[in-house]
């Protein structure tokens, strides 16, 4: 029985771009995932200023660009999916990693799990709660991008063992990288971002006034 490819891709899509598909694309042909779960965050912990956008936004805007033809750039194999698994808790407490991916390990219980993320956050996990069990409940795919190269060095100052380690994979094919500070810059200045954003996100946008 061959056991499905799972991996969780979370962010503060502020907004999603094309830049978050083809890394996932990119990522779903090198690993071989059956399935990318796009996961909106809620509160991140480490970020003390706020998304632009509403989650409920940001959420939308996500459905959105996985749906639309245009913005779609998911391999014939893989399918990409939207998970509210990392939305605003109830209790109004930041949403931990470790947490989500526990739930994640329940929702998929048979599956290979792996978490999609750049190198320049994985470089900070010796800050997140619980790192060792973050590299135990899944394997990570850590992306380095043009403008944020990433070496084996580097993984050492993580201070990982050999059995974490080799769960750490690099994917260094990734060589279109947008600026999501620089994206929002643009459409307050009212640059719809073709391109850069689906046809059906810039069309919600603008539709509910984002980022003026």
């Amino acid at each position: 029985m061959v056991t499905m490819r799972v991996a969780f891709f979370g962010g503060t899509f502020d907004p999603i771009h094309r830049g978050h598909l083809r890394l996932a694309s990119a990522a779903a042909d090198a690993f071989a995932l059956d399935r990318v779960l796009f996961a909106p965050v809620g509160n991140q912990p480490l970020k003390a200023k706020l998304p632009a956008a509403s989650f409920a936004d940001r959420l939308e805007m996500t459905r959105l660009a996985l749906s639309s033809t245009t913005g779609n750039l998911q391999p014939a194999t893989c399918s990409f999916l939207v998970s509210t698994l990392d939305a605003p808790r109830p209790d109004g407490q930041p949403n931990y990693t470790v947490d989500t991916l526990a739930a994640l390990a329940r929702e998929y219980p048979a599956a290979d799990l792996f978490v999609l993320t750049g190198a320049d956050s994985f470089l900070t996990m010796r800050k997140w709660r619980s790192p060792d069990r973050l590299l135990a409940l899944a394997e990570w795919i850590v992306v380095s991008r043009p403008e944020f190269p990433l070496a084996q060095a580097q993984l050492a100052e993580l201070a990982l063992a050999p059995g974490q380690l080799a769960r750490v994979h690099l994917l260094a094919t990734v060589q279109e990288d947008v600026s999501a500070t620089e994206l929002r810059r643009r459409l307050q200045a009212g640059d719809p971002c073709p391109g850069l954003l689906s046809p059906a996100v810039a069309a919600y946008i603008q539709a509910h006034h984002l980022y003026r």
